[in-house]
């Protein structure tokens, strides 16, 4: 087999790797859905076939002989921030791993309309399941009004609905509160992510249950929104407020407030200590290094898939939240 028998320009089909292989055209398609009965020299034989002959699978021909697409939706909204476009390459990875396809839709989470109609393209597509990027609480009350009729999985849902599926916001908050705690630091405010994105909500949620575990004082909480120009600004009011610590809900905003409290003369850790959230690759390479908390987009994606590939026979453990770890640099220090 060290030459291709397919005539150049010519699309090779299941015939020409079943000729190569001296097999049936049935055998072929048999290796192709990963059927049991196909003993493995047979396989392995099939397998050569396709490889010296540059055979590509056709996913539309094999939904018709198979009826199905093997094709995973993706439902999303605000793919520019870190966290959804992260996951969505994830799901991507992770769904090609198991040998499905993706097909993504966006749509404007404040659009009820919009939400609507990107569930019917992808379901319109024969799509087996879809993964909905959705870090508001407006993108999933659209869902609620839906019946969809595939199997659907929430990420960065928080916790919300039987299918919502994320890493624990509220346990990787407090993991951020209790390094500055422990650091010594009494005295912590936290710079909060946008109020109608369900995971700030539960940071924020977080930062509250830590400091009362330990008894100390609700700090003083300020409104981001996401960006480093949102951290920036907020320097002057962390600045007066006397707070030594901050709890940032996301590393774009820890850069910028780190930038601003430079500029105000302010030494980080030295006069104020700062934790961050979601360990962007940047994030090892602010000045100071960012202690921050990881979220393991990969590892959500894995389960969103393997809980949509299982449907109603998925594993509980696969829908369980995913555990974030506390990353820590050099942007934290005992107070002054």
């Amino acid at each position: 087999m060290s030459e291709s028998r397919s005539a150049p320009g010519r699309t090779v089909g299941v015939r020409d790797v079943a000729a190569l292989a001296g097999v049936s055209r049935q055998t072929v398609s048999r290796v192709l859905n990963d059927h049991p009965d196909v003993a493995p020299e047979t396989k392995e034989r099939v397998l050569a076939a396709m490889a010296e002959l540059g055979y590509r699978m056709n996913n539309a021909a094999r939904a018709l002989g198979t009826r199905r697409s093997r094709t995973v939706g993706v439902l999303a909204s605000d793919a520019l921030q870190y966290g959804p476009s992260r996951s969505i390459a994830a799901i991507e990875a992770s769904a090609r791993e198991a040998g499905y396809w993706v097909s993504a839709a966006f749509a404007d989470a404040g659009d009820a309309a919009a939400v609507v109609s990107a569930v019917d393209h992808l379901t319109a597509q024969g799509v087996e399941g879809i993964v909905v990027v959705a870090p508001h609480a407006r993108t999933l009350d659209a869902l609620d009004e839906l019946r969809i009729g595939v199997p659907v999985v929430i990420l960065h849902s928080s916790g919300r609905g039987s299918r919502g599926l994320s890493v624990d916001q509220v346990a990787g908050a407090r993991l951020a509160v209790a390094a500055l705690a422990d650091a010594g630091h009494t005295r912590i405010a936290h710079l909060a992510g946008p109020a109608d994105w369900l995971e700030a909500e539960s940071r924020a949620d977080g930062f509250a249950a830590e400091l009362a575990a330990r008894g100390l004082e609700p700090g003083p909480v300020i409104a981001g929104d996401w960006s480093a120009g949102s951290g920036y600004a907020a320097t002057e009011a962390i600045r007066d407020s006397g707070v030594t610590a901050v709890f940032a809900a996301n590393d774009q905003m820890a850069l910028g407030l780190l930038g601003g409290l430079h500029e105000a003369g302010l030494s980080v850790p030295g006069d104020i200590s700062v934790v961050g959230f979601d360990d962007i690759p940047d994030a090892a390479y602010y000045w100071p290094k960012l202690t921050t908390v990881r979220q393991d987009f990969d590892e959500l994606a894995r389960r969103a898939v393997a809980a949509l590939i299982g449907g109603a026979d998925a594993a509980a453990s696969d829908l369980a939240p995913v555990a974030p770890v506390l990353v820590s640099r050099e942007s934290v220090a005992a107070p002054r």
